[in-house]
């Protein structure tokens, strides 16, 4: 069906520097007259309407209800209905626009717009969406930093759109509704994939690093009862016989009069679960008297303090990728005595689901997040065999569980692939550049399909940094 997608016969130029030239028989108008700010007053029984990064428009409880900021008197709040164009003026520059699914009430931050004339909620929300993505509605931007965009319906009304035939925005915005259908879909099943491979690994990590690899062993009780039994000639010691734990730099701190030098410092999020992400690293201007105290060494195993509970504690190694390099005050630098405990044995053992239920037991936990501290990892039990089983136990990991990575790293690499796919799609067929109206006549019938969304009501993870970095608009509330 999309491979068979043809440009338009004849072409115009449409005047608009983000939309190029568009179709000979589609119109241009200012958005105007198209649409109207509405301000309807607040319902009893109305519940907070959220627009997110992704362009869905719902009711907030449909989506998520832990993250936001909430108003503590709710000034100024009007009333939305299904079908209406919202448009959350501070992200929209983000994407943050689209056609609300329900009725209820939302922030004054918002613009919610009726068609005036022929026009289609849903085709516009795309458009203003690919305003978005061409980075249009930045540039209209009067402010220094990103997130000082203000892109009111001012702003809106004042841009030249194109205008298809209403027909054809109909058709539009079903071709593009079944291709996003159908993309979710693709990414929803490789996320269950790597979910699977992901739940392969940990198996293969928590045997290992708990019982070894030979089934015949003797056993013994580890004297911990989420461990159970372990290999008779290990060993269970604390953490604090053979690591040294090291704190982290607190910022914020006054250097009056005493020389400072600028050392790069990792912040939690540079430190995943299994791996470090560098691209951005920042830093921090202190005297070396107290860089000293938190110089990361080759070999450290890095451990975060808090964060979401199921990746409390996670832990990878560092290979000196950066030196000079200091570490926060949220992070833990744990340092082994390697003539008895391999830093690698140990970032294993965290990543296993016998220390996941460790710092989960033993973690200081609120509503949705967790921390430990320095005396709790130090009390972690750690079933320790000999340094030569050990580097045994990490050469056979290495093995099963790299081609399983990379599996997992070709079906997250799919995914991108397809998004990029989708966006380029999407703009191509808003904006004129392909002719859909053929191919939404003939689309096939989706009565029996799946439902849309999760159970958690995302496509997105479930971790709050990656679902807020992968399109969830912060709620102004």
């Amino acid at each position: 069906m999309i491979t068979r997608l043809k440009p338009y016969p004849a072409y115009k130029d449409s005047g608009v520097p983000w939309l190029d030239d568009i179709p000979a028989h589609w119109e241009t108008e200012r958005a105007k007259w198209l649409f109207r700010k509405m301000k309807r007053p607040v319902r009893p029984d109305d519940d907070v309407v959220t627009c997110f990064r992704d362009g869905t428009v719902t009711l907030r409880k449909n989506r998520r209800v832990l993250g936001f900021t909430n108003a503590l008197k709710e000034i100024g709040y009007q009333g939305v209905r299904k079908g209406d164009l919202v448009i959350h003026a501070m992200d929209a520059f983000a994407g943050a626009v689209g056609v609300s699914d329900s009725d209820g009430k939302c922030t004054p931050v918002y613009a919610v717009c009726q068609p005036q004339s022929d026009a289609s909620p849903h085709y516009y929300a795309y458009i203003v969406r690919e305003m978005a993505r061409s980075q249009w509605i930045a540039a209209l931007a009067k402010g220094v930093r990103e997130r000082s965009t203000d892109f009111r319906f001012v702003g809106f009304a004042a841009q030249v759109v194109p205008i298809p035939p209403r027909d054809e925005q109909d058709r539009i915005t079903a071709f593009l509704g079944f291709i996003d259908r159908r993309t979710r879909r693709y990414i929803r099943a490789q996320r269950k994939l790597i979910a699977l491979l992901e739940e392969q690994k940990q198996a293969l990590i928590q045997r290992a690093v708990t019982r070894g690899l030979d089934p015949n062993v003797w056993l013994k009780s580890s004297g911990v009862e989420w461990l159970g039994e372990i290999p008779e000639h290990w060993e269970t010691v604390p953490l604090k016989n053979l690591a040294s734990i090291q704190s982290g730099i607190t910022l914020g701190k006054n250097y009056l009069n005493r020389e400072v030098l600028e050392y790069p410092y990792l912040r939690v999020a540079n430190v995943q679960d299994g791996h470090l992400i560098l691209s951005e690293v920042k830093t921090v201007s202190i005297p070396i008297e107290e860089a000293m105290r938190s110089m990361l060494q080759k070999g450290d195993v890095l451990m975060t303090e808090g964060g979401d509970p199921d990746k409390l504690g996670r832990g990878c190694v560092w290979d000196g990728q950066i030196a000079p390099c200091l570490h926060q005050n949220h992070i833990f630098a744990v340092r082994t005595r390697r003539e008895r405990l391999q830093p690698h044995f140990l970032a294993a053992l965290l990543s296993s689901q016998y220390a996941k239920i460790y710092f989960l037991r033993s973690a200081k936990q609120t509503t949705n997040l967790a921390s430990t501290n320095r005396m709790t990892i130090g009390r972690l039990p750690v079933p320790l065999p000999s340094l030569e089983e050990q580097a045994e136990l990490l050469a056979y990991l290495r093995t099963k569980t790299d081609r399983l990575d990379q599996g997992m790293a070709n079906i997250r690499c799919e995914i991108d692939l397809i998004r990029e796919y989708r966006t380029r799609l999407i703009a191509d067929v808003v904006t004129g550049k392909l002719d859909v109206r053929e191919a939404a006549a003939n689309l096939p019938d989706e009565a029996d399909a799946p439902e849309d969304w999760d159970a958690d009501g995302t496509e997105e993870e479930s971790d709050e940094d990656l679902a807020q970095a992968d399109g969830e608009a912060d709620d102004e509330d």
